[in-house]
């Protein structure tokens, strides 16, 4: 597709978009605010996230459509408030990536990608400075991340002051005491107090995982999907034998787990 067709391609769906949140348009488009379209732009970047783990291309080319048209609708809405539109949007975005790629737009050389991401920190925390940031250190981590996400970046943003373990197996062993300290708080029975070592249980493995190179939102992921297709497993082998899984004893249970996991990826 040419630069052309894919402007005409935006330029529709635009102006579809502003036909439905005109007078006489669609009256739930009409009754849509920037708070109230929240979950579903949500809801739409996970929809891509399980579309691209699938790998499926027609879902993924559907997906970032739906996920593109929330960023169209917010966009119109903050046209119509005299704040922004779309075209401030696209313009931005394009200027950023020339700006943060002046190897590519200027003649700055660099040797492998990661001097690339080091430029573009750089260039990054001088945008920040120039908006006039007061400098702390998380701004730029949003508070709406999913919690173990946000978690991996603020431990991200932390070490590049000193406040990081030095390997992998330092940060093993505060996993280690973080969970003695769990195993007290259950056995007092204190809610608040498992609620906190809980916490800093999570904390302490997502920077493990830094440590180590895995994402763990993505680990995560990973593991849910696991967990689902072997519960499954369980419960198609139980109705094979004529038997409600809810109903086995723990013995069955676990011997069906077992085999459930041997069956299918680890």
């Amino acid at each position: 597709m040419s630069e052309r067709d894919a402007g005409d391609a935006f330029a529709r769906l635009v102006g579809i978009m502003h036909r439905l949140r005109a007078p006489g348009g669609c009256p739930w488009d009409r009754e849509q605010t920037p708070e109230s379209l929240r979950p579903y732009l949500l809801e739409e970047v996970h929809e891509v996230l399980d579309a691209l783990d699938a790998g499926n291309s027609d879902a993924i080319r559907d997906e970032l459509g739906d996920l593109l048209l929330q960023i169209v609708f917010q966009s119109e809405l903050a046209a119509e408030a005299g704040r922004f539109t779309v075209a401030d949007v696209a313009r931005a975005i394009a200027d950023k990536l020339v700006r943060r790629h002046p190897h590519v737009f200027g003649d700055v050389q660099v040797r492998d990608a990661a001097e690339v991401i080091r430029n573009w920190s750089r260039i990054k925390a001088q945008e920040r400075r120039d908006k006039g940031d007061d400098g702390d250190l998380f701004s730029a981590v949003p508070r709406a991340l999913p919690s173990l996400l946000r978690a991996e970046q603020l431990g991200e943003k932390a070490r590049h002051i000193g406040f990081d373990w030095p390997d992998a197996e330092a940060v093993l062993a505060k996993v280690r005491e973080e969970l003695t300290e769990l195993e007290d708080a259950v056995a007092g029975s204190d809610g608040r107090a498992i609620e906190h070592e809980l916490g800093d249980i999570l904390l302490a493995l997502a920077s493990l995982a830094r440590h180590v190179g895995v994402s763990p939102e993505l680990a995560l992921r990973v593991a849910n999907d696991r967990f689902v297709a072997r519960v499954r497993r369980v419960a198609t082998a139980s109705r094979a034998r004529g038997l409600d899984v809810a109903a086995l004893d723990p013995d069955e249970r676990e011997q069906l787990w077992q085999a459930a996991k041997e069956d299918g990826p680890r």
